[in-house]
């Protein structure tokens, strides 16, 4: 079938669409289930996964490449529930993580500030003031973080296959849209699609464990399981390249190409 990915601000009803899609389709629904799995897998606390998809990279970590470590452990956590097949992701940067997928929907649910700011007021028991201000914080936060580490507008409707106005659609049209267009014939998870996930997952389960052993500044490229790690000139990473080979299935080939530039859809 597919995978679906749906991208939504605050209170815009995202997460209801993503429950009747994932209902209807039988798909799992996951969103943080995936900070869990990456929380559990790398030993790492929630709390700074939560923050690593939230806040836009500080000076410091710039240095210390925090974010860079928590966010491929966050992709390889979610590329693994991916490559499964039928799963429905409405969480940040969904779009963004799984790139190069042809089966992957990307799905942007939009809602107008006003009808935002009254969903808030009722859940928090704010004025409008209080709500309207949150709710242009976390926009503002959300943006940033998109641009500061991929360059993008998370607003710009090229990112994504369909973009959906929530007021103007009711939750149960949206839904209805994204069904169908799930069920389109380029959404189908053909052999080609499924290897290309397979290679996807493998290059982010390499690049995880590469910084969880302090290597960064590395792309991770797969096909048909073989493993291109391009990395800065003179680094060398041949011995922790053979103990990753030695602990993870799938790979039949991993070398290390210092100084090239990696090709586009490397991770």
């Amino acid at each position: 079938m597919a995978i679906i990915t749906i991208s939504r601000g605050s209170y815009s009803m995202g997460r209801a669409v993503a429950e009747a899609v994932a209902q209807r389709l039988g798909y799992r629904l996951t969103s943080r289930d995936v900070l869990l799995e990456a929380s559990d897998r790398f030993r790492i606390p929630e709390v700074k996964l939560v923050r690593a998809i939230h806040d836009a990279p500080s000076i410091l970590e710039r240095f210390t490449h925090g974010k860079q470590r928590y966010l491929a452990y966050i992709q390889s956590a979610l590329t693994s529930q991916a490559k499964a097949d039928n799963l429905v992701y409405h969480g940040l940067a969904g779009h963004l993580l799984l790139p190069g997928a042809p089966h992957v929907l990307r799905v942007r649910i939009i809602a107008d500030m006003e009808s935002r700011v009254a969903a808030e007021m009722a859940r928090e028991n704010l004025s409008a003031a209080e709500a309207r201000a949150l709710l242009q914080k976390d926009d503002a936060e959300r943006r940033k973080w998109t641009q500061s580490l991929y360059g993008v507008d998370p607003w710009d409707a090229a990112l994504y296959d369909l973009v959906l106005h929530i007021g103007r659609l009711s939750q149960e049209t949206a839904a209805d849209l994204i069904v169908q267009a799930a069920q389109a014939p380029e959404m189908q998870t053909t052999p080609q699609a499924q290897r290309v996930m397979d290679d996807l997952a493998l290059a982010c389960q390499i690049k995880a464990e590469l910084v969880r052993d302090d290597v960064f500044d590395v792309a991770v490229a797969s096909e048909f399981g073989n493993v291109v790690v391009y990395a800065a000139k003179g680094a060398r990473l041949e011995d922790k390249l053979t103990a990753i080979a030695g602990r993870l299935a799938g790979i039949n080939h991993i070398e290390a190409r210092a100084g090239q530039a990696p090709p586009p859809e490397a991770v």
